[in-house]
């Protein structure tokens, strides 16, 4: 069966990926290649970040816990790797988080911080994005499946269609309720960290220090209904000056560059198969507005996708039904 899969971040790679594996004639177009979206500025640490519905993002999000934990040990050259840190809290006394069953392992501990209450400690993968997109890239090639830069004002209406636009779904299926969170990161050069560091106490200004093989990634903001794509050098000081106050490893450490991305948020998750309103064989399946949390929740999301997608075939008689020929 034919799909063709509209974007090219994460989401929209994996998708295709799990497509092309199953067996379907897959093919991606994107506006923007791989390293030229969002998911490329990610920092990428497994978190389930600016995501909703809590069921749903709890199952897909252990899911793809899963899948990437197997990669980091199995595909060492997909980038992805198992890394420990801590995110701080003010709170002294904290309740597990509500996505606590999607993730394996979960220590609270006391007092982590001057100025902290407590905080979680927990192993979680993190990707190197450049190294892990192309790895996702050559891994749909592998199976069959291509990706070409294609501009589409509108999404396609026969077939079999996935729509993993981001925050183009505003108007590639007229969805206002999808919303900009801007975030501003800094890369720096590795200076021997192995640990991550996460404190979301002011959610305006979450920080985040990851770090990766070659470099560390430094964050951020959380900017809603901003569309600057532009880093600012007052914020990325600021953000490198509180990161180093944590770190102070960090403190001298060459800056590599500065990205902004855009993350999409949404009330929840869209995650939605709609026929074709002519009846025409197929349709789309909807699969936008992870928020922060694409590459947390790529497998999950993915493998429902595929679900939906067949289920969607296999809704049509054969006789009726071209693609299933």
């Amino acid at each position: 069966m034919r799909v063709v899969v509209v974007g090219a971040g994460v989401v929209g790679l994996t998708c295709a990926v799990r497509l092309a594996e199953a067996g379907h004639d897959t093919h991606v177009l994107a506006r923007d290649l791989p390293l030229e979206t969002t998911s490329a500025v990610a920092a990428a640490m497994w978190y389930p970040y600016l995501a909703q519905p809590r069921d749903a993002v709890t199952r897909w999000a252990a899911r793809t816990f899963e899948v990437l934990e197997g990669l980091s040990h199995t595909h060492p050259q997909s980038g992805v790797r198992m890394r420990a840190g801590t995110e701080l809290l003010s709170t002294g006394r904290p309740v597990d988080p509500w996505w606590r069953d999607a993730v394996p392992s979960l220590e609270t501990v006391t007092g982590p911080r001057d100025g902290y209450g407590s905080g979680w400690r927990m192993t979680v993968p993190v990707a190197d994005m450049a190294t892990y997109l192309s790895f996702l890239v050559d891994r749909l090639a592998a199976a069959g499946g291509t990706l070409s830069r294609a501009w589409l004002a509108d999404l396609p209406d026969n077939g079999y269609v996935v729509n993993a636009t981001g925050l183009a779904s505003r108007a590639l299926a007229g969805d206002e309720s999808l919303t900009p969170v801007r975030g501003q990161v800094l890369r720096v050069a590795q200076v021997g960290l192995e640990e991550w560091l996460l404190d979301d106490s002011d959610p305006a200004r979450p920080l985040y220090v990851v770090p990766r093989e070659r470099d560390v990634v430094v964050g951020g903001t959380a900017d809603r209904g901003s569309w600057d794509r532009t880093p600012d050098p007052v914020t990325a000081h600021e953000v490198l000056a509180r990161a180093t106050a944590l770190v102070p490893e960090l403190a001298g450490a060459r800056v590599l560059g500065h990205r902004v991305g855009l993350r999409p948020a949404r009330p929840t998750v869209r995650l939605e198969a709609v026929p074709h309103p002519d009846g025409a064989p197929g349709g789309v399946v909807h699969c936008y507005g992870h928020g922060g949390a694409g590459v947390t929740l790529s497998w999950g999301c993915a493998e429902d996708v595929l679900q939906a997608v067949e289920h969607m075939a296999a809704a049509r008689p054969m006789a009726e039904n071209p693609a299933l020929r």
